[in-house]
C-alpha cells in the first residue's frame, strides 16, 4: 500500500470538493481547479476527507495511487494558500519589470525579452532583480517560474543568470577544471 496514496486529504472549512464522473473540482476562496483522474483511481469524498483507493495492487494502479492524492491534496492546498515561487536575476544591469501581465527582462540580451503570464498567474517583481510567480495552480506556476528561468539560466563561472532563490549554482574557478 502506498504510504503517501493512504493518507486522507482533509478539506478546510470554506472548501467544497465534488466529482462528477472521473473530473474532480475543487472551489476555494482563490479560485476553483479542476483535474480529470485516471478512470480506475476511486476517489472517495466525505464531509471533511478525500480517500483515494486503488482497484488493485499491479504496477500501474500502485503509481497512480499516490500521484492522484497527491494532485488532489495539491488542488486543496493551491485554493486556500496559493503557491509561489521566487526567482533572483544576478548580474551587472540585469533587471526586471512588470507591466499588468507581462514580465520584461532584461538579462544581457541585446533586446529585453516579454513573457506573459497566462490565466490564474500573477508576476510580482518587489525589487528589480526579484520575480515572484504566483498562483492556485502547483503545475503551472512551476512551469511559469522554469521558463522566466530558462530565459537566462545560472552559469558556473560568474554566476550570472536568472536562478531560484533556494538554488545554490557550484562556481568554477575560470582556468580550473572539475574532477
Amino acid at each position: 500500500m502506498s504510504r503517501v496514496g493512504k493518507k486522507p486529504i482533509r478539506i478546510p472549512e470554506g472548501v467544497t470538493v465534488t466529482k462528477n464522473g472521473d473530473v474532480i473540482t475543487v472551489k476555494g476562496p482563490l479560485g476553483t481547479l479542476e483535474h480529470r483522474v485516471h478512470r480506475d483511481m476511486v476517489v472517495e469524498i466525505g464531509s471533511d476527507t478525500v480517500v483515494v483507493k486503488r482497484p488493485s495492487d499491479q504496477p500501474v494502479h500502485r503509481a497512480l495511487h499516490g500521484v492522484t492524492r497527491t494532485v488532489i491534496a495539491n488542488m486543496v492546498d493551491g485554493v486556500t494558500k496559493g503557491f509561489e515561487k521566487h526567482l533572483t536575476i544576478v548580474g551587472t544591469g540585469y533587471r526586471a519589470a512588470v507591466q499588468g501581465r507581462r514580465l520584461t527582462l532584461n538579462v544581457g540580451y541585446s533586446h529585453p525579452v516579454e513573457i506573459v503570464a497566462p490565466e490564474g498567474v500573477t508576476i510580482e517583481t518587489p525589487t528589480p532583480t526579484t520575480v515572484v510567480v504566483k498562483g492556485t495552480d502547483k503545475q503551472v506556476v512551476g512551469q511559469v517560474a522554469a521558463d522566466i528561468r530558462k530565459v537566462r539560466p545560472p552559469e558556473p563561472y560568474h554566476g550570472k543568470g536568472i536562478r531560484y532563490r533556494d538554488e545554490r549554482v557550484r562556481h568554477i574557478p575560470i582556468g580550473k577544471t572539475v574532477k
